[in-house]
């Protein structure tokens, strides 16, 4: 069995298939399992895939009921311990990347790195606290190009929740660390390259992606929402008050300290 099974996704992204696929391709440490699933698309993305062929271990290009359905169907062929979604657009950080932090890679459900996250603007590296929290959770999540998830855990959680659009890996992580418990391990190096042009990354989507996580929130953690709303209230209060001209003046003049 493979220790890793690297899992693309791709739909009508043949420019972004070709960056991810020659940066899993061109890695010094070949010892993986890979997997394309690609959604039947129009734009060539299939040609190459083929052309591809004998570096890839499973593909197929058939028509999907969206970006979770994809995912689950890399999951169900997957055959290594670990999987890592790094799909279409996204690549790894170098082309040494596995070799450098293959020792690191030790008996944890989930083993996270850090990620370089790239917008129309800026390229910053987004790292993650070593304590998962349902705080940091409620907030933020892990980005899924940038860790390693154990399989079997999606034999004890279940596959990806295809009746979500935008958050069910965020529902995924959530769920493992919050309620079943599951370990995990925080490494402190960029693993891979993420571009801020998602589905999730739309301004449009965003009010969807809240509905979602509220939605799931309410199902799986009804018993916190009241100290949730009540933690809003506050942080709310404190973002009016610290935009307050009154008592950004007071703490200019050293009458009240700044909080």
């Amino acid at each position: 069995m493979a220790l890793i099974s690297i899992i693309t996704i791709n739909y009508n992204n043949l420019e972004g298939l070709k960056k991810t696929m020659n940066s899993v391709i061109n890695q010094t440490w070949q010892e993986f399992e890979y997997i394309v699933i690609d959604g039947g698309s129009t734009d060539g993305s299939a040609a190459f895939i083929e052309s591809k062929n004998d570096k890839i271990d499973y593909w197929v290009s058939e028509k999907d009921s969206g970006i979770y359905n994809a995912m689950n169907k890399g999951i169900t062929k997957a055959n290594g311990e670990y999987l890592l979604f790094l799909n279409s657009g996204d690549h790894f950080f170098s082309d040494m990347v596995l070799s450098e932090n293959l020792s690191k890679i030790s008996d944890y459900d989930l083993i996270y790195f850090n990620v370089l996250l790239i917008d129309k603007k800026s390229a910053k590296t987004i790292s993650y606290p070593e304590k998962l929290t349902f705080s940091f959770f409620y907030e933020r999540t892990l980005c899924h190009q940038a860790t390693l998830i154990r399989k079997e855990l999606f034999s004890i959680m279940g596959l990806y929740d295809e009746n979500l659009i935008f958050v069910s890996d965020w529902k995924f992580f959530i769920l493992s660390i919050c309620k079943f418990n599951h370990s995990y391990v925080r490494i402190d190096s960029v693993l891979s390259t993420f571009y801020l042009d998602g589905l999730s990354s739309v301004p449009e989507n965003k009010k969807q992606i809240k509905l979602e996580r509220i939605k799931i929130l309410k199902e799986e953690f009804s018993a916190f929402m009241s100290d949730i709303y009540e933690l809003e209230k506050y942080q709310n209060l404190i973002y009016s008050l610290r935009k307050s001209k009154k008592l950004n003046f007071l703490i200019k003049l050293g009458l009240i300290n700044k909080f």
